[in-house]
C-alpha cells in the first residue's frame, strides 16, 4: 500500500534540537556574534551570500578555521564566469586538513563491499599508511605540480593513495574500474600522468571482472607514465590491502603535524 500525500506536506522534518546543532544554525550564529549580521530566516541568509560574494566566502574560510600557510590577498579576482579566480595567493594542503579532524574516539573509514565484511580503518592506521604511500611516491620524484592517477574504486586505498598524492601538493584523477579504455585514456591522457595505482579488477552483483588487459592498455597509451602500482583487488581475501605492500617504501613512515613554516608540497612533513 502506497502512502498519499497533499502537495506541499513536508515529509519529514527535524526537531528543535537537531535545528540548533545543525552546522548552517551554528553559522547563523557565529555571523551574528562575530560579524554583527542577523538574518532570522534562511532565505535571507541566502540572498546575503549570493549578493555579496566576497564577504561570505571570506565568512566561510574564517569559521572554517582555514590553516594556511600563506592566506589570500583576495577573495574574488573579478566577478567572470568562466575564469573566476578565488582566495588569490592562498596556499594550503587538503590533507592537513583532513587529518587537523583526526581522533581515537571515531574510526576515519568505515568500508564494506561485496568482498569484504564491514571493516574500520582508524586514524592512526590511515595516518601511517598515507605516509607509507607519500613517501614511495616521493621516492618515484613526485613533486608539487605532479600528475598522479587512479584507476581503482570506491576502497580505502584509492582514499590512502589520494592523500598522499595531495599531501605532496601534486594532482589527482580518478575513474572507476567499469571504465572502458577510451574513457580512461580521455581523462588521463589530456594531463600525462606520473604516476598510475590500478587494481587487477572489481566485483558487482557477484561477478568478478577483470581489467589487467585495460590496465596493460593504459600502461602503453599514456605518454609520461614512469611508474605503475598495481593493487590486486579481485585475488585477495584480505578486507585492507596497505598500499605500501606494492609501492614497497624503504622503510615506516608516519604522518606528523607540519610547522607553520612548512611549504604547501611538503605541509604534511611526512
Amino acid at each position: 500500500m502506497t502512502a498519499s500525500f497533499a502537495a506541499g506536506t513536508p515529509l519529514w522534518e527535524p526537531s528543535e534540537e537537531v535545528k540548533q546543532k545543525a552546522n548552517v544554525t551554528q553559522y547563523i550564529q557565529w555571523l551574528a556574534r562575530e560579524k554583527g549580521l542577523t538574518f532570522q530566516i534562511y532565505e535571507e541568509l541566502w540572498e546575503w551570500s549570493v549578493s555579496h560574494l566576497e564577504d561570505f566566502w571570506a565568512s566561510l574560510w574564517d569559521y572554517f578555521h582555514i590553516q594556511a600557510v600563506q592566506s589570500y590577498s583576495t577573495v574574488l579576482v573579478e566577478r567572470t564566469m568562466p575564469g573566476a579566480q578565488w582566495f588569490l595567493g592562498a596556499e594550503l594542503n587538503y590533507a592537513e586538513h583532513v587529518f587537523r579532524n583526526a581522533t581515537p574516539s571515531r574510526p576515519a573509514v568505515l568500508f564494506q563491499s561485496e568482498r569484504h565484511p564491514l571493516t574500520e580503518l582508524s586514524w592512526e592506521e590511515l595516518r601511517h599508511q598515507v605516509g607509507q604511500v607519500a613517501h614511495a611516491l616521493r621516492s618515484m620524484g613526485v613533486q608539487r605540480g605532479d600528475r598522479v592517477v587512479s584507476y581503482m574504486g570506491n576502497i580505502p586505498e584509492t582514499l590512502i593513495a589520494f592523500l598522499a598524492t595531495a599531501s605532496l601538493g601534486a594532482i589527482w584523477s580518478s575513474c572507476s574500474p567499469d571504465f572502458g579504455t577510451s574513457s580512461v585514456i580521455d581523462r588521463f591522457k589530456q594531463i600525462e600522468p606520473k604516476v598510475l595505482f590500478a587494481v587487477d579488477g572489481y566485483q558487482y552483483g557477484g561477478k568478478p571482472f577483470d581489467r589487467l588487459p585495460i590496465v596493460a592498455e593504459l600502461q602503453q597509451l599514456l605518454p609520461g607514465l614512469q611508474n605503475r602500482e598495481m593493487m590486486n583487488y579481485c585475488s585477495s581475501t584480505s578486507p585492507l590491502i596497505i598500499l605500501c605492500g606494492f609501492c614497497t617504501p624503504p622503510a615506516r613512515q608516519a604522518y606528523q603535524r607540519p610547522s607553520s613554516t612548512a611549504r604547501v608540497e611538503s605541509s604534511l612533513n611526512i
